[in-house]
């Protein structure tokens, strides 16, 4: 068989209805995402969305809610001290994990406690 898969093309996280300010604050100014407009017929849905580089958040908003604490989106950094000094400043609690061989890593919660990782070669 072929390699038919190329790339992710986004990740989705769920969030509460009506959090969509809050997803904001955090996935732009804490994480440093920029928010990108939603196709008109997807908006009535709520949620929104996110790009920072070659990476693609969507935030889509789940009746019944349930985060996601185990499953979660690995994102990649050349300068994992930078960024936890940068969550430290918004009192983001760092959860640092050293059982991965070659990486140094931590995990973190968004407002609704999804589970994201952060994550440097050694």
């Amino acid at each position: 068989m072929s390699t038919f898969l190329k790339q992710i093309h986004h990740v989705q996280l769920a969030a509460p209805i009506g959090s969509e300010d809050e997803a904001r604050a955090f996935y732009t100014k804490v994480l440093g995402f920029t928010e990108v407009e939603k196709p008109a017929e997807m908006k009535k849905n709520g949620g929104c969305w996110f790009e920072q580089g070659d990476i693609s958040l969507h935030i889509g908003i789940e009746t019944p809610f349930v985060p996601a604490e185990k499953a979660h989106p690995a994102f990649y950094t050349e300068d994992l001290e930078a960024i936890v000094q940068h969550l430290e400043t918004f009192g983001v609690k760092v959860e640092f994990d050293t059982r991965y061989p070659g990486y140094k890593r931590f995990y973190v919660f968004d407002p609704f406690q999804n589970r994201i990782e952060i994550l440097q070669k050694k």
